[in-house]
């Protein structure tokens, strides 16, 4: 455990020596999501190290701070406590935001490369100058199934659109939903309740461009959580060294469905000399 400034205990893992990977998790899950990742590479000589987001998993069920600066806040606090260089920042989903926010309000002189899987960068919300967004609306039914019934909710969220097990001709994997819905149950209401405004209506478009190291943005065009279209290729644009790696026909987790994929992936970006 670290405690921020703002006295929440931030539990995070810390494996391995080597260049430092440090892993940012989607919403409401916790630093065990990255369990396949963080396996992989520390058996291929690499630091991983991953945290629990306030108010998430181990963490501190505080009731405030549930916003994307408190986010960065709180992963800036884990990077200098444990004196981390040249590190590799890769976020899923909501941690993608995390990755994106902290890299534009703490500075790069740390970090050597970053990815953002399925990410929610640059702005999920419809607005005026958003027009191609999910209306907010749909943000508003979410809390409202959550607040009403959280642990329904999430059973339906990870046997169905999370994982891709809805579409045609995909088998549900059990050990996944239930392992999902223990990672979102050990969580906070107030944290996923205020979690989700974070994740669905900040705005990262002024922050993209002031990224510069190469930066890996990987999304799939049947991403039922994060539409593709207006999520992974606007954010490849508006990054000044970005790269956008397209998949068709694998869903929002798909770290976890398609763990071999990802990894491989991921391992020969960073391998890369860009």
């Amino acid at each position: 455990m670290i405690t921020t400034k703002d006295g929440v205990e931030i539990f995070y893992k810390d494996w391995g020596v080597g260049q430092p990977i440090v892993f940012s998790h989607g919403w409401p899950l916790s630093a065990d999501d990255w369990d396949a990742q963080m396996m992989f590479f520390l058996e291929r000589g690499y630091r991983v190290i991953a945290h629990d987001r306030r108010g998430h998993g181990r963490s501190s069920q505080v009731a405030d701070g549930h916003d994307m600066d408190h986010y960065a806040d709180d992963l800036a606090a884990v990077v200098a406590h444990l004196r981390l260089e040249n590190v590799i920042h890769v976020g899923h989903s909501t941690g993608g935001g995390e990755v994106v926010r902290y890299l534009a309000r703490h500075g790069q002189d740390r970090v050597a490369k970053a990815a953002i899987i399925s990410a929610v960068p640059p702005i999920m919300v419809k607005t005026a100058s958003n027009p191609g967004g999910l209306p907010k609306e749909v943000f508003d039914g979410y809390q409202a199934q959550l607040a009403a019934n959280r642990a329904q909710f999430y059973l339906d969220v990870a046997s169905e659109p999370f994982y891709g097990f809805n579409r045609p001709g995909v088998k549900p994997i059990e050990g996944l939903i239930r392992n999902w819905w223990r990672q979102g149950m050990m969580g906070g209401i107030k944290a996923h309740y205020d979690g989700i405004a974070a994740w669905s209506q900040t705005d990262f478009r002024e922050d993209l461009p002031k990224i510069t190291v190469p930066t890996l943005v990987m999304h799939s065009e049947d991403d039922q959580i994060v539409p593709y279209a207006d999520s992974g290729p606007l954010s490849a644009k508006l990054l000044k060294n970005g790269v956008l790696k397209t998949y068709k026909d694998i869903p929002h987790g798909m770290p976890t469905t398609h763990a071999d994929i990802i990894n491989a992936d991921l391992l020969a970006f960073l391998k890369s000399s860009s």
